[in-house]
């Protein structure tokens, strides 16, 4: 029996001797491969970051004393050190352990993370919270360096450095993120050999001194001293120490025994502390260690070879046709410039990094910063394409409103992921974009139903003086002709699919093909529907929708975002304002709540948004008695 099959909690983890957890690291790097092999998730971030779970629940009171990791996607040790071992196999499963830390999931998670950059905050509320509580305990932030690229992790340390409050800091420095790190920050943090040879000749030169008759200690003594105003000058401290951080490191995050004496030294200062360690990402699986960028976010694979189990698919994914267009179409036009917030890969943009490097710009995690930034090249003549998943741009949409709406500035946001992404969960999920842009004046928004569509939709955008937003989901394409020569799309036209006098089936994005194998099956069951592929969500096709639907008693919308607001909505709001008043209407869509993680199989037939609910609710509709007209009531004098 191995040593992890009796940890049912840090409790159990402190019983072990220091000399047995090495060993119980292995135990835990082999589980997280055997089941993110099976269930796919964030492989090589977690790996990285097993000694460090062990060292901080070996040494803290947990969970008494908070933890919070920063994204959460490196938090599968502590997970499996936290009472979840019997149902790690289910991570990431629909109805099993979510791939982040989730307060509902556990008292050792004290803070749902998702997203980068909000640990710190957290952490310092906690902090402020217990003090105002009079409690004792401690919490501990654990960040990434990639994650330290985002403003928001400054904007705490500041508060943090000036409040004096008792707040840890473990800053992870793997010299990557998602993808390689940029910056100047990340230049900054990459000195990490340089400082491990700084330690060391510190240490030798502290020796060297003592050892010097009669004067050495004296000498040593004053050198001490001294450091703290020399260290802030060469070593990576000096940033951190600005903020009144007491700063220690870098040490190796893989030396367990070393882990364990600092945390236990640090833990005891009251001031704030930020402590340094550096690991490699993909650590103790040989694959993952040479490509960690692949196996940053993986899904399922042979552990033997590290190859993909996925079926292959001859279909590229929308985000593949994204960026192989923005090369062809940057060819043509050296305005087109790319930006995206440290997601090269995940955007499709590598191979435009690859064409265009000086038309290509990586801002780091620093939505808010790309946007701006983007608008500020758009207000000098160029086209820049903004390229970030539906659930990051979230956290831009001031800038959005008022650095690039407010003037009118031609920026495009290729929005990718937009629905449902699938096992990330509510965190990931694009389920409101079409909500929260739509309401901002000047811009544009619009969501193809195909590959060819997403290619004449980014020529549309990239001709539209103004901004406009294309969002597409993520996954495989349709399976389209590809046409070498996109032709744009008139703004705000709609497509007539198909026609049929009982039912009008409006649809948006990728919903378009649900829409249209539903109506092959209501045919046999003698329902004939018009089927619109609305292609934009602002502005609506007026003239086309309005005509449809008052000619065509029953009406249902499609889409795969929150119904508030969204493209149903819309469509409810325009007939109003024309004077239409459809009796017989069925929204489809996304509900009130945050949508839980499972396969977007699973997920979209849950909420009816697959053919079979499509169907179902079309039946529904069709079944339904036609209320009476309202009564007019007419208002009588005294």
């Amino acid at each position: 029996m191995g040593l992890l099959e009796n940890i049912q909690s840090p409790a159990d983890l402190k019983k072990l001797p220091r000399q047995e957890l090495p060993q119980l690291a292995v135990e835990i790097r082999r589980v997280i491969v055997d089941v993110v092999s099976q269930n796919g998730g964030h492989l090589a971030s977690s790996l990285g970051a097993v000694e460090l779970a062990i060292a901080i629940h070996y040494v803290f009171d947990t969970p008494e004393d908070k933890v919070i990791w920063d994204v959460g996607h490196q938090s599968y040790a502590h997970k499996l050190l936290t009472g979840r071992r019997q149902q790690f196999a289910t991570l990431r499963q629909h109805g099993g352990l979510s791939g982040f830390t989730k307060r509902s999931e556990s008292p050792f998670d004290p803070f749902t993370t998702g997203h980068s950059s909000t640990s710190i905050s957290a952490a310092l509320g906690m902090v402020c919270a217990n003090r105002l509580q009079q409690k004792n305990n401690k919490v501990v932030a654990v960040i990434g360096d990639g994650s330290m690229t985002a403003g928001l992790a400054y904007e705490a340390m500041n508060q943090a450095g000036d409040l004096h409050k008792d707040l840890i800091v473990i800053l992870n420095d793997n010299d990557m993120s998602i993808a390689r790190n940029v910056g100047a920050l990340s230049s900054l943090l990459s000195r990490t050999l340089s400082g491990q040879r700084l330690q060391t000749w510190r240490k030798d030169l502290g020796e060297f001194l003592k050892s010097v008759p009669k004067i050495g200690d004296n000498i040593y003594q004053w050198a001490k001293r001294s450091e703290e105003s020399f260290k802030t000058f060469i070593t990576p401290g000096m940033l951190f120490e600005a903020f009144n951080f007491d700063y220690f490191g870098p040490i190796n995050g893989h030396n367990l025994a070393h882990l364990i004496s600092i945390l236990s030294n640090i833990k005891n200062l009251r001031d704030p502390v930020l402590l340094h360690v550096t690991t490699q990402k993909g650590k103790g699986y040989a694959r993952a260690e040479e490509n960690p960028v692949y196996f940053h976010g993986v899904g399922c694979f042979d552990v033997t070879t590290g190859a993909s189990t996925a079926p292959s698919c001859p279909l590229p994914t929308f985000t593949q046709v994204f960026g192989e267009t923005m090369v062809h179409l940057a060819e043509h036009d050296d305005r087109i410039v790319a930006v995206t917030a440290a997601m090269p890969e995940g955007t499709g943009l590598a191979a435009f990094a690859e064409r265009f490097p000086e038309r290509f710009f990586d801002v780091g995690i620093a939505e808010q910063h790309g946007v701006t930034f983007a608008a500020g090249m758009a207000a000098e003549g160029f086209r820049p394409v903004v390229a970030i998943y539906s659930t990051f741009l979230q956290r831009a949409y001031d800038q959005i409103i008022h650095d690039v709406c407010i003037e009118n500035l031609p920026v495009v946001f290729a929005i990718d992921r937009g629905g449902l992404v699938g096992e990330d969960g509510p965190t990931h999920h694009g389920q409101f974009d079409l909500s929260f842009l739509r309401s901002l004046p000047n811009l544009v928004v619009m969501a193809p139903k195909d590959e060819n569509e997403l290619r004449r939709m980014l020529v549309t955008a990239l001709r539209h003086d103004g901004p406009i937003a294309v969002r597409y989901p993520r996954g495989m394409a349709v399976g389209v002709p590809i046409d070498p020569n996109p032709a744009p799309i008139p703004i705000g036209k709609a497509e007539v699919l198909t026609e049929g006098d009982d039912m009008l089936i409006m649809a948006i994005g990728r919903m378009v093909p649900v829409a249209m194998a539903a109506c092959e099956a209501l045919k046999p069951l003698g329902i004939a529907c018009t089927v619109v592929n609305g292609r934009f969500v602002k502005p609506l096709d007026s003239q086309c929708i309005v005509r449809l639907a008052e000619r065509i008693p029953h009406i249902l919308t499609l889409e795969d975002n929150a119904l508030q607001g969204g493209f149903g909505s819309a469509v409810l709001e325009l007939l109003n304002d024309h004077g239409v008043s459809p009796l017989n209407v069925q929204r489809l869509g996304l509900p009130d709540r945050f949508v839980e993680h499972g396969s977007p199989a699973i997920l979209y037939a849950e909420y009816g948004l697959d053919v079979a609910g499509v169907v179902r609710a079309a039946r529904q509709l069709m079944a339904r008695v036609q209320p009476r007209p309202p009564v007019t009531v007419v208002a009588r004098g005294n």
